[in-house]
């Protein structure tokens, strides 16, 4: 009878041992923040427990400089999909950084620590990791503003008397909505992702290509006396050298809409070249949400 009670205890003390233990969750930072002064940047966590992930979990960060004191910063992490987590947080400066992390479930509490190598953001957006930076965004702002200034210079040679004031008016407010930065993040993103898909797509931008592009595009400003004064005053040599970037992406986006409209020529046979063109268009629009939705794009 003792044999017996003495086995029963020890599977008993099994059994509690088993069930206190620490639970079996493996955390891993997937994306560090960057440091950009007075902004926020994402950090990523992906916890797994025998290489599937683990939701619905409770998860608190504090981070702590290594090597400094700059007092902690606390950061509670929010379920983003299955087993990934994320938060933002603002750090004061770029270094290396430790990070405590509290998992909680059911009951069950783990503790993790974790350095991270925070880095100076290179810019104020990045898409796939590919940054948008302050330069990319003034050359948007000046592009714009040039084409404004033509369109202004047109309408002055067309209308005349109230015409001409609602014209101007008008053109004053577009340079107004150009001093919106996140309208040209927007403009950056939308040409950068369809240049992405064109390149997943195996199309290229040859040189003779984008040169013959920038031809097209040199003639039209060449006919305008705001734009060569614009250019003149942005740099030749800079904004020629910036164009040549953006039209390799532009000669990649044009060959995706190339495909768009074959594929609905080849669904609609008999629809007229304006139906082609409609529908062509739409279906451009669809294809550029589903494709920056499947980007990762962080704005800081």
């Amino acid at each position: 009878m003792k044999k017996w009670s003495l086995l029963l205890i020890m599977m008993l003390a099994l059994v509690l041992a088993a069930c206190s233990g620490k639970p079996d969750w493996k955390a891993e930072i997937t994306k560090e923040p960057v440091f950009s002064s007075g902004k926020e940047s994402q950090m990523v966590l992906s916890v797994s427990e025998n290489s599937s992930p683990v939701s619905d979990l409770s998860i608190k960060a504090q981070l702590t400089m290594v090597d400094m004191d700059h007092g902690s910063f606390d950061a509670a992490l929010e379920e983003q999909e299955d087993g990934t987590y994320a938060a933002k947080v603002k750090l004061p400066m770029a270094g290396k950084w430790e990070a405590v992390f509290t998992l909680e479930k059911d009951g069950k509490q783990l503790e993790q620590v974790a350095e991270m190598n925070v880095e100076k953001a290179d810019g104020v957006a990045a898409i796939n990791g590919e940054w948008i930076t302050q330069e990319d965004l003034d050359f948007y702002a000046f592009i714009n503003e040039l084409h404004i200034e033509m369109a202004r210079e047109t309408d002055r040679g067309k209308y005349s008397g109230d015409e001409l004031e609602e014209a101007m008016a008008y053109w004053d407010m577009q340079l107004e909505m150009n001093e919106n930065q996140n309208q040209l993040i927007a403009q950056i993103i939308r040409l950068r992702a369809m240049a992405m898909l064109g390149s997943e797509k195996g199309h290229t931008a040859s040189e003779q290509e984008v040169n013959d592009e920038i031809a097209k595009v040199r003639s039209q400003y060449n006919e305008s006396s705001a734009a060569k004064q614009l250019i003149e005053q942005y740099g030749e040599e800079k904004f020629w050298k910036y164009q040549q970037e953006q039209y390799a992406r532009i000669v990649l986006t044009q060959k995706v809409q190339q495909d768009v409209v074959e594929l609905v020529k080849q669904e609609n046979p008999k629809a007229s070249a304006q139906e082609v063109q409609f529908t062509a268009e739409k279906k451009y629009e669809e294809l550029l949400v589903s494709q920056v939705d499947s980007l990762k794009i962080e704005l800081l």
